[in-house]
Order: C-alpha cells, then sequence, then structure tokens
C-alpha cells in the first residue's frame, strides 16, 4: 500500500514537473520576440499610419468656374483656389462649392445660394455623378436660357477642370429629375459645351 501511494506521488511529481517545464518553454519564446515579432508585424501592417505632415501647408489647386453676367446669356471664366486632393470627387465638391459660393469679379452664380452639392462620384469611364441638395430646383424659377446656363456651368466647371471627367449626370436629393425648371432634360449624361463660354 505504502509503495502504491509513493508511485502515485512520483507520478504526480512528474506530472507537475512537465508542466513546469513546458511553461518556462513558453515563457521563454514569448518574450525572446519569436511571438512578440509576429504581434507587432501584423499589428504594423494592417494599422493605417498617420501622414506624416510635418506641419506643411495644404496644397492648393487653381481651377476654373463658370459664371454668368447680368448683360449676356454666355458664362465667364473665373479662376479660383481650392485645396488639391485627396480625389477628384473631392476637388470636384469644393469646385462646385465655389461655383455656388458665388463669384469675385462681379459675376452671378447660376446656381441658387442654399444648394448644397450632397455628392460627387466620378467612374473609370469618366462619367461623374452630381447629387444637389432641393435648393437647386425648389424655390428658384429659371427661365430656359438661366436653366441652361445652370446645368453647363456646372458640366464646363467639372469637364475643363478635371480630366477624369468626361461627362456629367445631374441628381437632385439622389434621385433623377426631368428639370431644373422646365426646360432642360436632365435624364441624360451632359458633354460640355464650350460654345456657350464667353471669348
Amino acid at each position: 500500500m505504502e509503495g502504491k501511494k509513493k508511485i502515485a506521488l512520483s507520478r504526480h511529481a512528474l506530472i507537475l514537473g512537465g508542466l513546469a517545464v513546458v511553461l518556462l518553454v513558453l515563457v521563454i519564446v514569448f518574450f525572446t520576440g519569436g511571438t512578440g515579432e509576429k504581434v507587432k508585424r501584423f499589428i504594423d501592417a494592417n494599422v493605417p499610419k498617420p501622414p506624416e505632415s510635418g506641419g506643411a501647408e495644404p496644397v492648393s489647386k487653381t481651377v476654373t468656374l463658370f459664371f454668368i453676367a447680368d448683360d449676356d446669356d454666355l458664362l465667364h471664366k473665373e479662376t479660383r483656389e481650392i485645396t488639391a486632393g485627396p480625389t477628384v470627387a473631392d476637388e470636384a465638391e469644393r469646385a462646385l462649392a465655389e461655383l455656388i459660393r458665388g463669384s469675385e469679379k462681379g459675376f452671378v452664380s447660376p446656381l441658387p445660394p442654399p444648394t448644397k452639392v450632397r455628392q460627387i462620384f466620378v467612374a473609370k469611364n469618366g462619367l461623374a455623378t452630381v447629387d444637389f441638395s432641393r435648393e437647386i430646383a425648389e424655390g428658384f424659377a429659371y427661365g430656359s436660357t438661366s436653366e441652361l446656363a445652370a446645368v453647363y456651368a456646372v458640366v464646363d466647371t467639372l469637364v475643363f477642370n478635371f480630366p477624369a471627367v468626361k461627362k456629367v449626370v445631374i441628381l437632385v436629393e439622389g434621385v433623377e429629375k426631368e428639370t431644373l425648371g422646365g426646360h432642360v432634360d436632365l435624364t441624360r449624361a451632359f458633354l460640355p459645351d464650350y460654345s456657350l463660354v464667353a471669348k
């Protein structure tokens, strides 16, 4: 009986000793960098690093906007500085926001001042889809000339400044609208028309 107890105790001692050795090996492996290095590489590879600005000023881009004048039916060019990047859609949105904001040379914005650019998407085939807020079509009386000017001020501003944009579709509140004021069919994509631009 005494011998069986000794055998059982020695087995327990061997098992505990073996567990202690395994634990010791795991601790050594962990702290010598094997597993730690893999975790570090995984984190480095998947967490985006913040851009190193180094206090640099944002890069600007000169764009040409198209406004209307009180004394003719033509579009008139005016340059403006916007912040560049990071995408064509971002730059295009800033350019249209400046168009809505209005001229610095006495021209008239063809779009109602409360209008907002909700979103712009530029596809790989060059089609830019511009989604405006409802103010572009509500509470603003378009004649045929002013409606044509509004549409082509948007189209020409985008195509003239951004080579990635070839044609433009205009939406209002995310949906296709037949016209802004009953004159120009918005259910199609528009190519630029520089014949409307003053020489």
